[in-house]
C-alpha cells in the first residue's frame, strides 16, 4: 500500500511564508511525476505546481514566481515553498504522485494525500 502524507500547513499572515512537505511511503518501486493541487470548498481542485522525475517544473498562473516546488528522491519527499502568501492562497493543499508500486511488473497509479489546510489572514 502506498501512502502520501502532507504536513506543514497552518495559519500565516499575508506576506508570510510556509513550507509544505509530502512523504511517500509503502511499497514503492518508482515515483514518476509529483505535484501539489489546492481546493477551496465548493470549487474545483486546481494545479499549484508539478515536478517530473527529471526535475522539470510547472506552476499554476496564480502562484508562479511566489511558490517553488522541489523533491528529494532519496527520502521520497516533495516540498512546496510558499512565499508572499495572499489571502486567496487559503485552501486545502493536496500532494499527488504517479507511483509504480512493488515492481516494474505493475503499472503506475496516481495517489493522493489527505490534504493540509493553509489559511492566510489579511
Amino acid at each position: 500500500q502506498v501512502q502520501l502524507v502532507e504536513s506543514g500547513g497552518g495559519l500565516v499572515q499575508a506576506g508570510g511564508s510556509l513550507r509544505l512537505s509530502c512523504v511517500v511511503s509503502g511499497s514503492v518501486f518508482r515515483i514518476n511525476g509529483m505535484g501539489w493541487h489546492r481546493q477551496v470548498r465548493g470549487n474545483q481542485r486546481e494545479l499549484v505546481a508539478g515536478i517530473t522525475s527529471g526535475g522539470f517544473t510547472n506552476y499554476g498562473e496564480a502562484v508562479r514566481g511566489r511558490f517553488t516546488v522541489s523533491r528529494e528522491k532519496a527520502n521520497q519527499t516533495l516540498f512546496l515553498q510558499m512565499n508572499s502568501l495572499r489571502p486567496e492562497d487559503t485552501a486545502v493543499y493536496f500532494c499527488n504522485a504517479d507511483v509504480i508500486p512493488h515492481s516494474s511488473d505493475y503499472p503506475a497509479f496516481n495517489y493522493w494525500g489527505q490534504g493540509t489546510q493553509v489559511t492566510v489572514s489579511s
